[in-house]
C-alpha cells in the first residue's frame, strides 16, 4: 500500500483496492507517504554526514527507489545497511534490489521481536556495535498496539546501541484531525489487513526516544524536519498526518 501511495509499480490488485479505499477517505495519506519519504532522504544524509555508517532500517516495506543505501551512499560509500521486514514478499524484492550490494543486508523478522533481529547473522556480520549506528523506524510503531508495548520495544532495539548512536522515527497521528473523522476511518480498513493502525499524539511519541537527545527543530510534523525547500502553509501542512525526528545517543 505504501508503494502504491508512492506511486510505484511494486504492489499487488489487493493492496491497491485497499489503498484506493484509505484514499477515498483520507486523501492526505499519500502526501503524508511522500512526507514521510522526503523526511527519510534528509535524515538518512544527516547521519551519514555526521559520520554514522551504519543503519538498520526496520519495517522497509516493498522496496521504492531511491532506498536507503542509495541515499546514503550519495554521501559515503562506506555506509552499510540492513533492511529488516516481516513480509516474505519483501524478502523477495530485497534479493533484486536491496542486497545486490555487498554494503546491504535483508533480514527477515519481526519488529516485535529484537531479539531474533538484533542476534540474526547477517545483523552480526553487517554491524559492528562498538560504533555508532542508525536505527531507523519510519512510519512503522503505529502498526504496533498498546498491548504489545511498543515503547519497550524501542528500548529493546536501542539498548545495544553505543554513544553516537542515531535513532530516526517518524509515527502517524491524529493531531490534526479534520472534524470529517476521514482519517480514523480510513485507519479502519488497516484493521482488516495484517496489522491494524494506532494513531499517537505527540506526547504519546515522545518517550520513544528516551535515552536519546533529539536534533533540532525536535519531534515535528516531517515537513518541518530540516526542509531543503519550500515549506507547506499552515493549510497544506494540516495533510501531514505525520511526526518525525532524529535523535543522537549520549
Amino acid at each position: 500500500m505504501y508503494d502504491y501511495y508512492l506511486g510505484g509499480r511494486d504492489n499487488y490488485e489487493v493492496d491497491r483496492e485497499a489503498a484506493d479505499r484509505v484514499l477515498a477517505l483520507a486523501p492526505e495519506i499519500r502526501v503524508v507517504a511522500r512526507g514521510n519519504r522526503d523526511f527519510m532522504h534528509r535524515a538518512v544524509r544527516t547521519v551519514v554526514e555526521s559520520g554514522v555508517h551504519q543503519i538498520i532500517d526496520i519495517g522497509t516495506g516493498i522496496p521504492t527507489s531511491p532506498n536507503t543505501h542509495e541515499v546514503a551512499a550519495e554521501v559515503s560509500d562506506r555506509v552499510r545497511v540492513v533492511y529488516v521486514d516481516n513480509d516474505p514478499i519483501v524478502a523477495t524484492y530485497a534479493g533484486a534490489k536491496l542486497t545486490n550490494d555487498g554494503n546491504a543486508g535483508f533480514v527477515l523478522a519481526d519488529l516485535r521481536d529484537p531479539k531474533a533481529i538484533m542476534d540474526h547473522p547477517t545483523m552480526r556480520e553487517l554491524v559492528d556495535f562498538e560504533r555508532p549506528v542508525a536505527l531507523m523506524l519510519l512510519a512503522v510503531l503505529h502498526f504496533v498496539r498498546d498491548a504489545e508495548d511498543p515503547a519497550g520495544i524501542v528500548a529493546a532495539l536501542t539498548e545495544r546501541l553505543p554513544a553516537g548512536s542515531c535513532l530516526v522515527l517518524s509515527h502517524v497521528t491524529d493531531d490534526f484531525r479534520s472534524e470529517d473523522g476521514g482519517l480514523s476511518e480510513a485507519g479502519s480498513v488497516y484493521d482488516k489487513a495484517t496489522a491494524s493502525l494506532t494513531f499517537r499524539s505527540h506526547a504519546e511519541v515522545l518517550p520513544f526516544f528516551e535515552g536519546f537527545e533529539l536534533l533540532e527543530p525536535g519531534l515535528v510534523q516531517v515537513p518541518l524536519w530540516r526542509p531543503d525547500g519550500p515549506v507547506p502553509g499552515p493549510e497544506e501542512l494540516r495533510q501531514y498526518v505525520g511526526y518525525g525526528g532524529v535523535a543522537v545517543k549520549r
